[in-house]
């Protein structure tokens, strides 16, 4: 299977390119980086540190020769791909966070005309960590305080991670309750008693930190946290490919890493 990577030459590209090239059912066909970069015509196997490739970085997606499309970027640019790629019949792997409700909503539109894997994390850890949240609310109930407590690089654009709203949303699932309504980000000031059916929002964004997320349930005597640390972005790459292997037998429609990983 031919793959196509958007943001070739990031830090996310890059470890994308190396973990597509250590699968031998897998082949790296294209590169694709913004229109502006001095980096068009690269060897994409020299941006990442692989030496060459024979492949070298574009900005036109057109003319990018693939099956599937993995793209970490922006939701504005995964929007207009997705677009380009329904129209075309291509499969898509999605880690892009920070989607509006409204852009959630026309990808899934979307993905009626082609396999999509959309997550917040491609992660085999964290979706195996959803999986643990819901048992964990399930078990503890109404009585346990829930706070989520996420740290990543400073460069990161979007608070909370998509990683801390997706923790969020399977914990608030699992307790009945909708996130949009119970979700509390960040505290100043005399805020009054917590209330027990909140579920809290810590950010942290500083230095190299690749990932870290955890959710802790409390009551009086006891506390029961979750921790996922990531240490480097070949853990979301090697997700990523997991994601385009399993895809590439999928129909039509709108996945998760937990369809892949057969935690649903």
């Amino acid at each position: 299977m031919k793959i196509a990577v958007v943001g070739v030459a990031g830090r996310m590209g890059r470890a994308l390119v190396q973990a597509i090239s250590e699968e031998a059912s897998l082949r790296l066909s294209a590169g694709l980086v913004e229109p502006s970069s001095s980096l068009v015509g690269a060897d994409l196997g020299e941006l990442a540190g692989q030496g060459k490739l024979g492949l070298v970085a574009t900005a036109d997606l057109a003319q990018a020769d693939f099956d599937l499309l993995i793209d970490f970027t922006s939701p504005e640019s995964t929007l207009h791909h997705a677009r380009f790629c329904a129209a075309q019949g291509k499969a898509m792997v999605i880690g892009t966070t920070g989607l509006s409700a409204e852009q959630k909503a026309e990808l899934a539109t979307l993905a009626e005309q082609m396999p999509v894997v959309f997550a917040p994390n491609m992660s085999v850890g964290v979706n195996l960590c959803f999986k643990l949240l819901e048992m964990a609310a399930q078990v503890l109930g109404d009585d346990y305080d829930v706070e989520i407590v996420e740290a990543h690089h400073r460069h990161k654009l979007d608070a909370p991670s998509g990683t801390a709203l997706g923790m969020g949303e399977a914990v608030a699932g699992a307790l009945g309750r909708d996130l949009k309504e119970v979700a509390v980000y960040g505290r100043e000031g005399f805020t009054g008693a917590r209330d027990r059916q909140t579920i809290g929002f810590a950010t942290v964004r500083v230095g190299d930190v690749v990932g870290d997320h955890t959710v802790i349930f409390g009551n009086e005597g006891e506390r029961i946290e979750i921790t996922h640390k990531a240490s480097s972005r070949m853990t979301f790459a090697k997700g990523a490919v997991r994601a385009a292997l399993w895809l590439q037998k999928q129909p039509a429609g709108l996945y998760t890493m937990r369809d892949v990983l057969h935690l649903a």
